[in-house]
């Protein structure tokens, strides 16, 4: 590089740690490729591995003053993007094709808002650059049509009358057992056929280049949820929990199931954290304080975050607009963003599944 340090230059980038994983660019194999003119014109291309859309700026902006901060660099042009890998699942089950990798949401009980912290965060996941989809394996209690604003009656395309096309909302791909049969129908099937369904829907549905669909598993750790487990190839698992004492057994219930199946626990994210009034704004932690960050260091994972309890995640996503995409610049969005990237974080450092599909690269504006 003429007239400029190379190793100024790598001192500088060296400055940036990744607020998620902790690391600089170089240990992270983010830097591309490092250049410099004559002209003292440096051009840096950044690959996050992670869904990053989010801090992309930030980084652009902190590398930038850094490099210009170099003797003989006049101008520093900083290009962030992303390169999202498929990782390894339990047992080497086959990948589901279209999907690079298939997160799970569950949680040990219900009502603790799983259907919502799913829908959100795919949302969140595309919102950050990837392509998502979302299953609906809530066989019993299907709601993420509602959620997503899919309206009554409306089904999916099929190809060969065999393949789902999956349901365009929002930005995700979708699909879900509530999209092939009606409101009213009872799901009055056992174990084997709920887990069948499931299956079915998963490996019969057409996605298209996914980074990651996120599977809102049925609540509890019975049959079912083993099954699942142990049949779908799932990279990581959320668990979603709220601060009660027994809602924390369920979520630890839930954290030892994917464990013997050989899942990794991405984190933990505690919902109805805190009570917001709508009318004052006062703060109160109706559940109890702190149980998602004792659970998460009993178990050696992350917590991810802490959402509010709050009457307009519940209006919105009632009325099939969720926060992400209701109100994206509202701090319920910024959270859940937070919470996407961490999760898109903590799964970049698994071990890479060689066998996967190609890994997709997005790059963001500079």
């Amino acid at each position: 590089m003429t007239q400029i340090s190379e190793q100024a230059l790598q001192a500088a980038i060296k400055e940036y740690r990744d607020p998620y994983l902790g690391k600089d660019l170089y240990d992270l194999g983010a830097v591309k490729s490092l250049q410099a003119d004559d002209s003292g014109q440096v051009t840096l291309v950044v690959e996050l591995p992670y869904p990053s859309a989010g801090i992309a700026g930030a980084l652009r902006q902190l590398v930038s003053v850094a490099l210009e901060n170099v003797d003989g660099v006049e101008s520093a042009d900083v290009q962030v993007g992303q390169k999202i890998h498929s990782y390894k699942v339990q047992k080497d089950l086959p990948s589901v094709p279209g999907v690079k990798n298939i997160i799970a949401v569950a949680s040990g009980k219900g009502g603790v808002g799983k259907s919502t912290t799913a829908v959100n965060l795919a949302l969140a996941l595309q919102a950050e650059g990837a392509r998502v989809g979302i299953l609906d394996a809530d066989i019993y209690g299907p709601s993420i049509g509602m959620m997503l604003g899919v309206p009554e009656g409306k089904r999916p395309d099929t190809r060969e009358n065999k393949y789902f096309v999956p349901m365009p909302v929002h930005g995700l791909q979708a699909n879900s057992m509530a999209f092939v049969v009606t409101e009213k129908t009872p799901m009055v099937w056992r174990g084997p056929m709920v887990s069948g369904a499931v299956l079915q829907l998963l490996q019969q549905t057409l996605w298209d280049e996914l980074d990651y669909l996120i599977v809102d598993m049925p609540p509890g750790t019975g049959d079912i949820q083993l099954t699942l487990a142990q049949k779908v190839p799932v990279t990581g698992a959320v668990i979603v929990t709220t601060p009660q004492d027994i809602a924390l057994l369920d979520g630890k219930k839930g954290i030892e199931m994917f464990r013997k199946v050989d899942i990794p626990v991405l984190g933990v994210v505690e919902n109805m954290s805190v009570h917001i009034c709508s009318n004052c704004g006062h703060e109160e932690p109706l559940f109890g304080h702190g149980g998602g960050e004792r659970i998460a260091e009993e178990y050696d994972t992350e917590l991810l975050g802490q959402l509010p309890l709050h009457m307009t995640i519940r209006e919105q996503t009632d009325g099939g607009t969720p926060s992400v995409v209701a109100e994206p610049d509202s701090e319920v969005a910024r959270r859940y963003r937070d919470i996407a990237r961490r999760v898109g974080a903590q799964l970049s450092t698994r071990e890479r599944n060689l066998g996967g599909s190609i890994a997709s690269v997005s790059v963001t504006e500079h």
